[in-house]
């Protein structure tokens, strides 16, 4: 299958894998060998995000690293609607078909409510958790706010579908090591959504902090099941607007095995300003569990 669009090959030089999903598919990177770690991406991203992690570890575990259905180089099935309940069915779908087990789960921004929801239902294939600047409960004040301007109409529409806001804008603004905000980041944040249709989903995401309320208490009704899972906490301080760290300590209460880091040099995309951090927090892990290979 060929690519929609090219990404730097020096910045991001894995193979490409594709899984079909109804009349739809999956891309997703597959590099190393070992203890499986997978990694969720949440909006406006894709697997380019962890591009750093994943060179600094292959030699180590295995690293999956989907693109969700709308989202990098998967292209969505039809009738899809971009929710994260949807995304989450996705996540289900492929660590099945993978045949993945005793997972180390690595969640950021959406990430986290759709890898918590795979979790939660599969605590016995859960190895560990690594977590950053994400949630899964329902959505604070100042989240039902952001979610009304920029999931709402005509104003929040027109920002991600005209604009491209998120993809153009706010995420590389986010990003606090701006020696890395090179054209070839902009380009492989912004090329996966060339016209206003394709960026329909970077809109229903903001959408649905206020209506995704219910799936996301669910969530949360469940996350005592995860309390004594090993948990590595990688929080930039940076992040506004996005998750104070009164969010990392309501992660903190729920998960009981836990070792958290704050970083005042990091933004909400730690994987970008601090992936060494992201990438020794999964080796904790592994560590931990007596489950790193050697090289």
């Amino acid at each position: 299958m060929e690519r929609p669009f090219e990404v730097d090959p020096v910045e991001y030089p894995f193979a490409d894998h594709w899984l079909s999903y109804a009349d739809g598919h999956v891309h997703y990177v597959d590099e190393g060998s070992g203890p499986a770690v997978l990694l969720l991406h949440g909006n406006p991203t894709w697997s380019y995000i962890y591009r750093d992690v994943i060179k600094e570890l292959r030699g180590q575990c295995r690293l999956l690293a989907i693109d969700l259905p709308g989202f990098g180089m998967s292209k969505a099935p039809s009738g899809y609607g971009f929710t994260p309940r949807e995304h989450a069915d996705v996540v289900s779908d492929f660590a099945a078909r993978l045949g993945l087990e005793n997972l180390v789960l690595v969640v950021q921004d959406w990430g986290g409510p759709i890898g918590m929801s795979y979790a939660v239902g599969h605590k016995e294939n859960i190895r560990g958790l690594v977590i950053m600047n994400t949630w899964a409960w329902p959505a604070s004040v100042p989240q039902r706010l952001f979610s009304l301007v920029m999931g709402g109409w005509p104003v929040g529409y027109w920002l991600q579908t005209r604009r491209n806001y998120f993809a153009r804008v706010m995420l590389p603004d986010g990003i606090q090591h701006k020696e890395r905000i090179t054209p070839a980041l902009r380009k492989a944040y912004t090329d996966p959504f060339p016209t206003p249709l394709s960026r329909t989903p970077t809109w229903v995401f903001p959408r649905q902090i206020r209506r995704a309320g219910p799936w996301l208490a669910d969530i949360e009704s469940r996350l005592p099941l995860l309390s004594g899972i090993p948990a590595e906490i990688v929080w930039g301080l940076k992040d506004v607007p996005g998750f104070p760290v009164s969010e990392m300590e309501r992660w903190q209460r729920y998960l009981k095995n836990t070792r958290s880091e704050k970083l005042d040099d990091a933004g909400h995309s730690v994987q970008e300003d601090r992936p060494e951090q992201v990438a020794a927090a999964i080796l904790r892990i592994l560590e931990g569990t007596g489950e790193l290979k050697t090289t």
